[in-house]
């Protein structure tokens, strides 16, 4: 088997969002032919390629909370008794004390490998906690629901499905705008309490299958005019902003090719806020566009440490600031560790989530897959992300992109 490292935050809380950090080849030709030898298990590869599944005797050995054979009996006794195997699963792993245990349908885990190609069922809104500690829509995606609802960037989400959301974590709207189960198909509905200045409506959206855009890219500095901007050369104090939502396949290569094609002397604002996580690979490539080589983090399986390596020729002189907050998440937070030991860039905002645990996934019968943990991964300087995460350099309660330009102007890297 072969198929992607990835690292998600937490799911739906634990369910809808698909948020979980995983170390394992099970999505590409796994997921396609239903083979996930439970007693064949080889040593992770390092460097995040490929990685074996777990078995569930090295799942016990490795610190998870939950046998994995407790589980798969569970799952088989279900299924012999034509009950439900997923639920009977689930049942182990909730009472296990396993906090990033889950259990995934056969139509969940296609949600998951859909999301990691960059698609997902759900409205077309990325959310922020605003500056009064609401919560903000922070962007539209052209064409989807919420944008044909009239739904704008800068509305308040003040309810979903009636749940208040203010001071609610981020990672629990987005839950709720995805859905959980068979309330996430595409044609399902979601009803938004959505405030502009002092008046609030109600809006019902359906939920549509929608293609990400991971990472967005535009100039930020001082104003031109737009019969300048065409024919203008960029000027040295530009700066460019690489917004990265989700480290979704390919994004790691387009984070490189936006530092490539930055303008000479551009420093660069990497916008890891609300980054839920994604593929640990492209992360790893996202790290290597601004690194010469070397450790990116280390990470335990079954005991053993394993290492993931920067790849060599990133650029390491144009000034960076790395923008965070406490939507920033698991793999999106082994970028930043990484960034911020190595010394490469300044980091600006709230502290992060912290979720540095790894699962490893395993078919049980009846088709579901199970994801137990198995160890955690650590920054450079060896600091543990679980449960702490990431405090920046300069913590930002407010207008956390504003001091981060002017950071980046005072690193030469314009403004």
């Amino acid at each position: 088997m072969s198929g992607p490292v990835r690292c998600f935050g937490p799911r739906g809380v634990r369910r809808g969002a698909a948020l979980t950090l995983v170390f394992a080849s099970v999505l590409a030709t796994a997921a396609a032919t239903g083979s996930l030898p439970r007693d064949k298990a080889k040593s992770p590869v390092p460097v995040a390629r490929s990685v074996a599944p777990v078995t569930s005797s090295a799942a016990s050995t490795a610190g998870a909370t939950v046998d994995g054979d407790e589980v798969a009996s569970a799952a088989a006794r279900a299924v012999a008794d034509g009950k439900s195997g997923t639920e009977a699963a689930e049942r182990v792993v909730s009472r296990s004390g396993d906090r990033w245990g889950a259990v995934y349908d056969e139509r969940q885990y296609e949600e998951f490998r859909q999301a990691l190609d960059g698609s997902y069922t759900g409205v077309g809104i990325a959310a922020r906690r605003s500056a009064d500690g609401l919560l903000e829509v922070a962007r539209v995606q052209p064409g989807g629901p919420a944008d044909l609802a009239g739904v704008e960037a800068g509305d308040l989400l003040r309810t979903i499905d009636g749940r208040r959301m203010d001071r609610r974590p981020v990672a629990e709207a987005v839950a709720l705008l995805r859905g959980d189960r068979t309330e996430a198909a595409a044609g399902s509905t979601v009803v938004l309490g959505v405030q502009r200045g002092s008046v609030l409506r109600t809006k019902k959206l359906s939920r549509a299958r929608l293609s990400t855009e991971a990472v967005t890219v535009r100039r930020i500095g001082p104003a031109r005019s737009a019969s300048s901007e065409s024919s203008a050369p960029a000027t040295p104090s530009a700066a460019v902003l690489i917004d990265v939502d989700s480290f979704t396949r390919g994004s790691g290569t387009e984070v490189r090719d936006a530092v490539r094609g930055a303008p000479a002397g551009a420093g660069v604002l990497l916008d890891l806020r609300g980054n839920s996580g994604g593929l640990v690979t492209e992360a790893v490539t996202a790290a290597s566009a601004f690194l010469d080589g070397g450790l990116v983090a280390t990470y335990d399986v079954r005991g053993e440490q394993r290492a993931l390596h920067a790849e060599p020729g990133g650029d390491t002189d144009r000034p960076l600031v790395v923008l965070v907050d406490g939507g920033t998440m698991s793999a999106a937070e082994l970028l930043t560790g990484a960034l911020q030991d190595r010394g490469r860039a300044v980091t600006v905002g709230s502290r992060t989530f912290g979720k540095g645990s790894v699962q490893m996934p395993s078919r049980l019968p009846g088709g579901a897959v199970a994801e137990l943990t198995v160890g955690h991964y650590r920054t450079p300087a060896g600091r543990g992300v679980d449960g702490r995460g990431i405090t920046p350099d300069l913590v930002v309660g407010s207008r956390a992109e504003q001091r981060a330009e002017t950071v980046l102007s005072g690193l030469g890297g314009g403004s």
